[in-house]
């Protein structure tokens, strides 16, 4: 009997100390309703950044990446802004969702994360850049934007009252940077003589005091990154929160934003999801932008939605799988570009080996927003004075051949076009083929959908059904 109590007694003081002990620490809710925080940069080459082996100084980036998983082959369906955050929110890729040129809307009858989350007892807040349409798509909790930049006022408001309630919530924090103007951060860490260009981009000296803009501001938005985490270990959130950060399409420098090159598409990716992601880890599983939501809704609980054309990667979170997709697709368009050339269409499909890129209307000059840029003319002025790698530079972004195919393994930086090459014939039709049934999937019927894209301008009202495609 002495024994039983004595027993009974130990239990009881092992209870009261780990109860004493728990409340000095930060309460947090079950995996089973993990907080979710996804942190997305502007026109950001993800080569740039520290831990993909760039030279931009990326501290908090490169610490996440230790804390979680890093993604190597990540993929965007658009190289511009509004397809791009249309494609995330919905789960579908950018004809299905109406939002394929940019500056556009989403169909008025489509649901978005908001939709998806919200049931599963979720707030869905977003604050910064939006480029984004209808509002009864996309009816997040605004916190209002600071120069089209994440709100860290508000956003740290929205931690100290889920910290209280208890209520998980899903945060989407949109940063401006390292979109243009480069006018944030600190150049001078970056001295111009000693930035490393790309060999796809023509050396001038503006071009060198953009890219040192440029990096900087890339330092710039990973100070953003730092704050928003900083805050989740402030309010005791960061052990139940999944945390998501990518770079966007690539920079506004020539062969990246604005082309179907994995420059333009190819993103960073990174998630720290304690007790299920683990530490230090990386993959090469390809995984798409129109994956995301699905990704969140399994992650918050809940069930597959039939109709999406994203998949959810949770899988390759847990270390279950390493593999997703054997494909990427993407598109770009000129329509809805300010300044672009005229229905300049273009279509990839990637798989780990090759990529396939079809220009539908070849003959046209491409033109857009950095061909207009000054740093593009000391390219112009650097070819038209005779120097020969300038000018195969600057007409080789000009003017594309109808067909583009590279060796991703051979050529990662995609500068040598096979197409031409007979002893690739039976890779492009294979290639062609699953593109053209991807096409034929979404209703996309490439130039002639190129034409109808001032339709997908924003009006006053939308369509109450899906327009013919």
């Amino acid at each position: 009997m002495k024994s039983y109590l004595t027993l009974c007694l130990f239990i009881l003081t092992i209870s009261f100390v780990s109860t004493a002990l728990a409340a000095d620490k930060p309460s947090v809710v079950s995996n089973s309703n993990p907080n979710l925080v996804f942190i997305i940069a502007d026109d950001c080459t993800f080569r740039e950044i520290g831990c993909y082996g760039g030279q931009a100084l990326t501290p908090n980036i490169d610490q996440l990446a230790t804390e979680g998983m890093r993604f190597e082959r990540c993929f965007q369906a658009a190289p511009m802004c509004s397809p791009t955050r249309h494609n995330i929110y919905t789960g579908l890729y950018p004809v299905k969702s109406g939002a394929y040129p940019n500056h556009t809307n989403a169909y008025g009858y489509l649901k978005s994360v908001v939709h998806y989350l919200e049931p599963l007892g979720y707030r869905v807040a977003q604050s910064g850049k939006m480029h984004i349409g209808p509002t009864e798509v996309f009816p997040f909790e605004y916190l209002q934007a600071i120069g089209n930049n994440p709100n860290m006022e508000l956003i740290n408001t929205l931690f100290a009252e889920v910290s209280e309630s208890k209520q998980p919530f899903c945060l989407f924090a949109c940063s401006n940077e390292p979109h243009t103007p480069w006018n944030k951060g600190d150049p001078s860490v970056y001295p111009p003589e000693k930035v490393q260009l790309p060999p796809y981009i023509v050396d001038t000296p503006k071009v060198r005091d953009d890219f040192s803009r440029y990096l900087a501001e890339i330092s710039y938005f990973d100070g953003q990154v730092g704050e928003i985490l900083a805050m989740l270990d402030k309010h005791g959130l960061s052990e139940n929160t999944l945390v998501m950060v990518v770079s966007e399409q690539g920079n506004a420098f020539p062969f990246a934003k604005w082309t179907c090159y994995d420059h333009g598409l190819q993103s960073a990716m990174i998630v720290r999801w304690p007790g299920m992601v683990k530490p230090n880890t990386v993959t090469d599983a390809m995984v798409e932008y129109v994956d995301v939501t699905p990704t969140f809704i399994e992650a918050a609980g809940g069930s597959p939605i039939k109709d999406l054309d994203g998949r959810s990667f949770v899988p390759i979170l847990k270390g279950q799988t390493n593999h997703h997709k054997d494909y990427v697709y993407s598109l770009m368009t000129t329509r809805g570009i300010i300044n672009g050339s005229e229905a300049f269409a273009i279509r990839s499909i990637r798989s780990s080996h090759y990529k396939l890129i079809l220009n539908l209307n070849h003959e046209t000059k491409f033109t857009n927003a950095c061909t207009r840029s000054d740093y593009f003319q000391s390219m112009v002025e650097k070819a038209e004075s005779g120097d020969a790698t300038a000018k195969t530079l600057v007409n080789a972004y000009y003017y594309r051949p109808a067909v583009e195919l590279f060796d991703l393994q051979a050529d990662p930086l995609q500068m040598n076009n096979l197409a031409g090459d007979s002893t690739f014939g039976k890779v492009i039709k294979h290639l062609k083929g699953k593109l053209h049934a991807w096409m034929d999937e979404q209703g996309d019927r490439g130039i002639a959908t190129e034409m109808k894209a001032y339709d997908r301008m924003p009006k006053k009202s939308e369509p109450s059904k899906r327009k013919s495609q």
